[in-house]
Protein backbone atom coordinates (compact mmCIF):
# COMPACT_ATOMS: atom_id res chain seq x y z
CA UNK A 1 0.00 0.00 0.00
CA UNK A 2 1.03 3.37 -0.53
CA UNK A 3 0.47 6.46 2.27
CA UNK A 4 0.46 9.85 0.36
CA UNK A 5 -1.19 11.27 -2.49
CA UNK A 6 -5.07 10.99 -3.82
CA UNK A 7 -6.82 7.62 -5.17
CA UNK A 8 -9.43 5.16 -4.47
CA UNK A 9 -12.15 5.17 -2.08
CA UNK A 10 -16.12 4.86 -2.55
CA UNK A 11 -18.78 7.14 -0.85
CA UNK A 12 -20.19 6.42 2.16
CA UNK A 13 -23.48 6.55 0.48
CA UNK A 14 -22.81 3.97 -1.80
CA UNK A 15 -21.34 1.88 1.17
CA UNK A 16 -24.00 2.15 3.46
CA UNK A 17 -26.71 0.44 0.70
CA UNK A 18 -23.92 -2.59 0.44
CA UNK A 19 -25.49 -5.70 1.94
CA UNK A 20 -23.93 -7.94 4.70
CA UNK A 21 -25.17 -11.63 4.60
CA UNK A 22 -27.16 -12.52 7.98
CA UNK A 23 -24.77 -15.44 9.15
CA UNK A 24 -21.20 -14.87 10.50
CA UNK A 25 -19.74 -16.89 8.11
CA UNK A 26 -15.90 -16.08 8.87
CA UNK A 27 -14.94 -16.25 4.61
CA UNK A 28 -15.96 -13.88 2.12
CA UNK A 29 -17.67 -16.54 0.04
CA UNK A 30 -19.65 -19.39 2.02
CA UNK A 31 -18.97 -22.00 -0.50
CA UNK A 32 -15.26 -22.31 0.17
CA UNK A 33 -15.43 -22.19 3.97
CA UNK A 34 -18.17 -23.10 6.33
CA UNK A 35 -16.41 -21.50 9.48
CA UNK A 36 -18.38 -19.29 11.62
CA UNK A 37 -17.31 -16.53 14.48
CA UNK A 38 -19.99 -16.39 17.45
CA UNK A 39 -19.75 -13.23 19.13
CA UNK A 40 -17.58 -14.54 22.28
CA UNK A 41 -14.93 -15.54 19.65
CA UNK A 42 -12.74 -12.46 21.08
CA UNK A 43 -8.56 -12.80 20.71
CA UNK A 44 -7.31 -9.93 22.78
CA UNK A 45 -3.96 -9.04 21.76
CA UNK A 46 -0.65 -6.55 23.60
CA UNK A 47 -1.05 -3.40 22.07
CA UNK A 48 2.04 -2.32 20.28
CA UNK A 49 4.05 0.16 22.51
CA UNK A 50 4.25 2.89 20.14
CA UNK A 51 0.44 3.32 20.12
CA UNK A 52 0.67 4.33 24.19
CA UNK A 53 1.21 7.76 23.07
CA UNK A 54 -1.14 10.21 23.99
CA UNK A 55 -3.14 11.56 20.56
CA UNK A 56 -1.13 14.55 19.64
CA UNK A 57 -3.81 17.47 18.89
CA UNK A 58 -5.60 17.83 15.56
CA UNK A 59 -3.71 20.49 12.82
CA UNK A 60 -5.52 23.65 11.77
CA UNK A 61 -8.14 23.02 9.06
CA UNK A 62 -5.78 24.78 6.48
CA UNK A 63 -3.07 22.25 7.10
CA UNK A 64 -5.41 19.23 5.55
CA UNK A 65 -5.16 18.43 1.88
CA UNK A 66 -8.14 19.50 -0.07
CA UNK A 67 -10.78 16.09 -0.28
CA UNK A 68 -11.38 14.69 -3.70
CA UNK A 69 -14.40 12.43 -4.65
CA UNK A 70 -13.73 9.02 -3.54
CA UNK A 71 -13.32 6.56 -6.22
CA UNK A 72 -16.22 3.84 -6.57
CA UNK A 73 -15.12 0.51 -5.27
CA UNK A 74 -15.54 -3.27 -6.28
CA UNK A 75 -18.49 -4.39 -5.23
CA UNK A 76 -18.72 -7.16 -2.76
CA UNK A 77 -19.96 -10.90 -3.09
CA UNK A 78 -23.37 -11.05 -2.62
CA UNK A 79 -22.25 -13.77 0.03
CA UNK A 80 -19.93 -11.78 1.78
CA UNK A 81 -20.15 -11.99 6.04
CA UNK A 82 -20.70 -9.01 8.51
CA UNK A 83 -17.49 -9.85 9.76
CA UNK A 84 -14.39 -11.30 6.97
CA UNK A 85 -11.80 -13.44 8.38
CA UNK A 86 -10.53 -14.52 5.32
CA UNK A 87 -11.52 -14.61 1.47
CA UNK A 88 -12.51 -16.97 -1.06
CA UNK A 89 -9.69 -20.22 -1.39
CA UNK A 90 -10.55 -20.48 -5.28
CA UNK A 91 -8.60 -17.45 -6.58
CA UNK A 92 -4.81 -17.13 -5.89
CA UNK A 93 -5.00 -14.03 -3.78
CA UNK A 94 -4.71 -12.47 -0.57
CA UNK A 95 -4.54 -9.62 1.00
CA UNK A 96 -2.22 -7.87 3.20
CA UNK A 97 -3.44 -5.55 6.04
CA UNK A 98 -2.21 -3.14 7.58
CA UNK A 99 -2.36 -1.01 10.66
CA UNK A 100 -2.09 2.78 9.78
CA UNK A 101 0.15 4.90 11.96
CA UNK A 102 3.42 5.39 12.58
CA UNK A 103 6.58 7.44 11.08
CA UNK A 104 5.39 8.93 7.61
CA UNK A 105 8.79 8.17 6.25
CA UNK A 106 8.48 4.32 7.16
CA UNK A 107 4.94 4.18 6.13
CA UNK A 108 5.09 5.57 2.33
CA UNK A 109 8.35 3.39 2.11
CA UNK A 110 6.40 0.52 2.20
CA UNK A 111 3.64 1.60 0.23
CA UNK A 112 6.24 2.57 -2.53
CA UNK A 113 7.68 -0.88 -1.99
CA UNK A 114 4.49 -2.63 -2.39
CA UNK A 115 3.56 -0.50 -5.73
CA UNK A 116 6.77 -1.42 -7.54
CA UNK A 117 5.94 -4.58 -7.35
CA UNK A 118 2.17 -4.10 -8.42
CA UNK A 119 1.17 -5.13 -4.96
CA UNK A 120 -2.27 -3.27 -3.48
CA UNK A 121 -2.81 -3.19 0.22
CA UNK A 122 -5.39 -2.41 2.77
CA UNK A 123 -4.82 0.06 6.01
CA UNK A 124 -7.18 0.63 8.36
CA UNK A 125 -5.83 3.82 9.96
CA UNK A 126 -5.92 5.16 13.53
CA UNK A 127 -7.87 8.22 12.95
CA UNK A 128 -5.41 10.63 15.81
CA UNK A 129 -2.88 9.88 13.22
CA UNK A 130 -4.71 10.82 10.34
CA UNK A 131 -4.63 14.11 12.68
CA UNK A 132 -0.79 14.04 13.11
CA UNK A 133 -0.59 13.11 9.12
CA UNK A 134 -3.69 14.14 6.99
CA UNK A 135 -1.39 13.86 3.89
CA UNK A 136 -0.96 10.08 4.39
CA UNK A 137 -4.79 9.11 3.52
CA UNK A 138 -4.68 10.56 -0.37
CA UNK A 139 -1.07 9.14 -0.56
CA UNK A 140 -2.62 5.63 0.50
CA UNK A 141 -5.54 5.85 -2.40
CA UNK A 142 -3.00 7.25 -4.60
CA UNK A 143 -1.21 4.05 -4.52
CA UNK A 144 -4.25 2.14 -5.64
CA UNK A 145 -4.65 1.06 -2.07
CA UNK A 146 -7.44 0.63 0.25
CA UNK A 147 -8.23 2.87 3.51
CA UNK A 148 -10.83 1.63 6.14
CA UNK A 149 -11.27 2.54 10.13
CA UNK A 150 -9.22 0.92 13.57
CA UNK A 151 -10.88 3.46 15.34
CA UNK A 152 -9.66 6.82 17.04
CA UNK A 153 -7.14 5.65 19.30
CA UNK A 154 -6.45 2.53 19.27
CA UNK A 155 -7.47 1.31 22.96
CA UNK A 156 -8.79 -1.93 23.74
CA UNK A 157 -12.65 -0.91 21.87
CA UNK A 158 -14.13 -4.76 23.29
CA UNK A 159 -13.96 -3.56 26.87
CA UNK A 160 -15.63 0.18 26.36
CA UNK A 161 -19.21 0.54 26.57
CA UNK A 162 -21.45 0.96 23.62
CA UNK A 163 -21.54 4.66 23.44
CA UNK A 164 -17.47 5.18 23.66
CA UNK A 165 -16.82 2.33 20.78
CA UNK A 166 -19.38 3.82 18.98
CA UNK A 167 -17.32 7.54 19.73
CA UNK A 168 -14.37 5.56 18.70
CA UNK A 169 -15.53 4.27 15.43
CA UNK A 170 -17.28 7.60 14.57
CA UNK A 171 -14.40 9.78 15.37
CA UNK A 172 -12.25 8.04 12.55
CA UNK A 173 -14.93 7.44 10.26
CA UNK A 174 -15.64 11.59 10.39
CA UNK A 175 -11.35 11.76 9.80
CA UNK A 176 -12.11 9.54 6.63
CA UNK A 177 -15.05 11.00 5.22
CA UNK A 178 -13.51 14.65 5.54
CA UNK A 179 -10.19 13.58 4.21
CA UNK A 180 -11.14 11.09 1.85
CA UNK A 181 -14.64 11.65 0.58
CA UNK A 182 -15.63 8.57 2.26
CA UNK A 183 -15.40 6.45 5.52
CA UNK A 184 -14.47 3.59 3.82
CA UNK A 185 -16.00 -0.27 3.55
CA UNK A 186 -13.76 -1.93 6.29
CA UNK A 187 -13.72 -1.29 10.10
CA UNK A 188 -11.15 -3.32 12.16
CA UNK A 189 -11.75 -3.37 15.94
CA UNK A 190 -8.50 -2.48 17.99
CA UNK A 191 -6.71 -4.53 19.96
CA UNK A 192 -8.58 -7.64 19.27
CA UNK A 193 -8.16 -10.12 16.69
CA UNK A 194 -12.37 -10.34 16.62
CA UNK A 195 -14.77 -7.96 16.91
CA UNK A 196 -17.73 -8.78 19.61
CA UNK A 197 -21.24 -8.34 18.78
CA UNK A 198 -21.46 -5.34 20.45
CA UNK A 199 -18.42 -3.71 18.79
CA UNK A 200 -20.07 -5.09 15.50
CA UNK A 201 -23.80 -3.55 16.22
CA UNK A 202 -21.83 -0.33 16.76
CA UNK A 203 -20.11 -0.02 13.73
CA UNK A 204 -23.30 -0.85 11.67
CA UNK A 205 -24.53 2.57 13.33
CA UNK A 206 -21.63 4.46 12.18
CA UNK A 207 -21.91 2.88 8.95
CA UNK A 208 -19.47 -0.21 8.66
CA UNK A 209 -21.88 -3.19 7.31
CA UNK A 210 -18.64 -5.11 7.18
CA UNK A 211 -15.59 -6.24 10.06
CA UNK A 212 -12.19 -7.37 8.58
CA UNK A 213 -10.60 -9.39 11.02
CA UNK A 214 -7.63 -11.49 9.94
CA UNK A 215 -6.24 -15.05 9.97
CA UNK A 216 -2.38 -14.55 9.50
CA UNK A 217 -0.67 -12.53 12.49
CA UNK A 218 2.79 -12.23 12.22
CA UNK A 219 3.25 -9.95 15.07
CA UNK A 220 5.87 -8.01 12.96
CA UNK A 221 4.67 -4.86 15.89
CA UNK A 222 6.91 -7.12 18.56
CA UNK A 223 9.68 -6.26 15.85
CA UNK A 224 11.09 -9.71 15.22
CA UNK A 225 13.02 -8.91 12.67
CA UNK A 226 12.98 -9.18 9.13
CA UNK A 227 13.62 -12.72 7.94
CA UNK A 228 11.23 -13.83 11.11
CA UNK A 229 8.58 -11.40 9.72
CA UNK A 230 9.02 -13.13 6.38
CA UNK A 231 9.16 -16.85 7.21
CA UNK A 232 5.90 -16.47 9.35
CA UNK A 233 3.87 -14.99 6.65
CA UNK A 234 5.32 -17.17 3.64
CA UNK A 235 4.56 -20.28 6.03
CA UNK A 236 0.73 -19.66 6.59
CA UNK A 237 -0.03 -17.78 3.04
CA UNK A 238 -2.65 -19.23 1.12
CA UNK A 239 -5.26 -18.16 -1.01
CA UNK A 240 -8.10 -16.22 0.78
CA UNK A 241 -5.34 -15.21 3.35
CA UNK A 242 -5.76 -11.86 5.39
CA UNK A 243 -2.62 -11.10 6.43
CA UNK A 244 -1.97 -8.56 9.72
CA UNK A 245 0.94 -6.05 9.45
CA UNK A 246 1.69 -2.90 10.74
CA UNK A 247 3.19 0.03 8.82
CA UNK A 248 5.56 2.37 11.72
CA UNK A 249 8.02 -0.50 12.16
CA UNK A 250 10.87 -0.88 10.02
CA UNK A 251 11.63 -4.18 9.95
CA UNK A 252 8.21 -5.04 8.38
CA UNK A 253 9.10 -2.18 5.26
CA UNK A 254 12.47 -4.53 5.28
CA UNK A 255 10.46 -7.73 5.07
CA UNK A 256 7.97 -6.87 2.55
CA UNK A 257 9.75 -7.52 -0.85
CA UNK A 258 10.76 -10.87 0.39
CA UNK A 259 7.40 -11.17 1.69
CA UNK A 260 5.89 -10.32 -2.04
CA UNK A 261 8.20 -12.28 -3.88
CA UNK A 262 8.14 -15.74 -1.73
CA UNK A 263 3.81 -14.92 -2.28
CA UNK A 264 4.43 -14.55 -6.23
CA UNK A 265 6.74 -18.18 -6.37
CA UNK A 266 3.57 -19.59 -4.58
CA UNK A 267 1.38 -18.31 -6.77
CA UNK A 268 -0.29 -15.70 -4.68
CA UNK A 269 -1.07 -12.21 -5.61
CA UNK A 270 -1.72 -9.13 -3.18
CA UNK A 271 -5.03 -7.21 -3.33
CA UNK A 272 -7.49 -4.70 -1.52
CA UNK A 273 -9.95 -6.56 0.89
CA UNK A 274 -12.38 -5.08 -1.72
CA UNK A 275 -11.12 -7.18 -4.32
CA UNK A 276 -10.57 -10.49 -2.90
CA UNK A 277 -14.17 -10.40 -1.67
CA UNK A 278 -15.38 -8.87 -4.64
Amino acid sequence: MTLDRRSVLRSSARLAALTATVGLTATCSAGTDGNRNGAASVAARPQPSHLAEDPSPSPSPSAEPETEEAPTLPPLAPDTPQEVVTGPHSRPQLALTFHGQGDPAVATALLTAAEQRGARLTVLVVGSWLDEQPQMAQRILDGGHELGNHTQNHLDISAMRPDQARDEIAQCAERLQRLTGSIGRWFRPSAAQYATQMVKDQAQQVGYQHVLSFDIDPLDYTDPGSDIVTKRVLKSAAAGSVVALHMGHQGTVTALPAILDGLDAKGLHAVTASELCS
